[in-house]
């Protein structure tokens, strides 16, 4: 899979053109480089546009906040802020109220995983408001109750005081992590980037004669490559020129992107994928399929690495937790485990539609981790989480210590 981005580069060094306008220089077939930054342009007017995507991200951090604001969250706030209608004042940016964007919408929806396969995008939506009625139903009532295994309540974990459920799962962490796969992953990755929908109609024939949207500056294919984008830059201080190394824009798919390349293993994987988001936009700018498709697979590979990753190391770093002698404390890196592991449903081979992970693959993962039989988190063994590190490592071309080494 690292040979796609050396694959790439060769292509970048053997034809070049600037991008960073539509229109300001003559289109030579099959030479495309990669552009400075993301700006690209169209009769003086920017091309770019993902405020959807802006819209989702900062709802998510809201809804994610909310899971703890115990004095005033109800079951019924949650899940309108997860459903949203447009004009509710469920959040408190007046901009985010007045959207008809929502979070359920856009849960497990992608083109190429759930637009026919609908039984299963119902489950995921029905696992996000099932996390948020179990938060409100099972550990707000016993906030001022010290957790135990089958009982819920806060745990100290030495730096601060947490809420688990009477497994020991923080639910905040669970959805927060969850939806970085369900929606930010899942749209990217085979949605927004599918051929399927890039190439949907009369994209590829608008793109090349330069036929915009109604009333707008971009093609449909500009736009479509850009809402991909969107979710994992659209809330950055400079979209244009995101900072890579910090990697906290968000708290979804951003920040882990940054946190994974702060690893001596992974210290090029923001860059890569940056890379191949400029790349392959200044393709299509360039009418060039090829090369704009060798970037999706790119940021295919790159992006369900960062997942498996960072799961990886979550899990490792809840297992010296318990082999330390503080299982209380691993809670909290086993519930970021969790989503992360659940999110591994969302990634997917880097050169075909095929899933990296099965549902049947990851539900048994997570099984493993949380078991019905057993008091989940409160009595899981070390060997249970190499067990599950080692198994999401063999999808890749990394190892668990690599990836557990930050």
């Amino acid at each position: 899979m690292k040979n796609l981005l050396s694959a790439t580069l060769v292509i970048s060094a053997l034809f070049f053109v600037s991008c960073s306008s539509d229109d300001d220089q003559p289109i030579v077939q099959n030479t495309v480089e990669v552009p400075s930054t993301y700006k690209f342009m169209r009769n003086s007017e920017s091309t770019v546009n993902f405020d959807g995507q802006t819209t989702r991200i900062l709802m998510a951090g809201e809804t994610a906040n909310a899971f703890t604001d115990f004095d005033n969250a109800t079951e019924a706030s949650l899940l309108a802020m997860f459903n949203h209608q447009a004009g509710n004042n469920d959040f408190t940016e007046a901009d985010l109220n007045a959207s008809d964007k929502n979070l359920r919408s856009k849960t497990a929806a992608s083109y190429d995983y759930f637009f026919t396969n609908t039984s299963e995008s119902a489950e995921i939506k029905a696992t996000f408001e099932n996390y948020i009625s179990s938060q409100v139903n099972e550990v707000f009532p016993n906030i001022m109750v010290v957790a135990t295994p089958g009982t819920p309540g806060q745990i100290a974990d030495g730096t601060r005081t947490r809420y688990v459920s009477a497994k020991g799962l923080e639910y905040n962490q669970a959805f927060a992590k969850s939806l970085l796969g369900a929606v930010m992953a899942d749209q990217i990755l085979n949605n927004y980037l599918s051929a399927a929908v890039l190439d949907d109609g009369n994209n590829r024939e608008n793109n090349d004669n330069g036929i915009t949207e109604e009333n707008k500056s971009y093609t449909t294919m500009e736009h479509k490559w850009d809402e991909a984008y969107g979710y994992l830059y659209g809330t950055s201080a400079n979209p244009e020129n995101p900072n890579l190394t910090i990697g906290e824009d968000d708290k979804f798919l951003n920040e882990y992107v940054g946190r994974v390349n702060d690893d001596p293993d992974f210290s090029t994987i923001a860059a890569d994928i940056w890379d191949a988001f400029k790349l392959g936009r200044a393709a299509i700018v360039a009418k060039n399929y090829e090369v704009r498709d060798e970037q999706v697979a790119i940021i295919r590979e790159k992006i369900s690495e960062v997942i498996a990753v960072r799961g990886i190391y979550y899990l490792q770093a809840g297992k010296n937790k318990i082999v330390d002698g503080d299982r209380q404390g691993a809670f909290h890196a086993l519930s970021e485990a969790y989503g992360f592991v659940y999110s591994l449903r969302f990634t997917r081979k880097s050169d075909n539609s095929t899933p990296l992970f099965t549902k049947t693959e990851v539900d048994a993962l997570l099984n493993m981790l949380m078991n019905s039989s057993n008091n989940g988190f409160w009595d899981i063994a070390p060997e249970t989480l190499d067990a599950v590190s080692e198994a999401m490592a063999a999808k890749f071309d990394f190892t668990v210590s690599e990836a557990a080494s930050l």
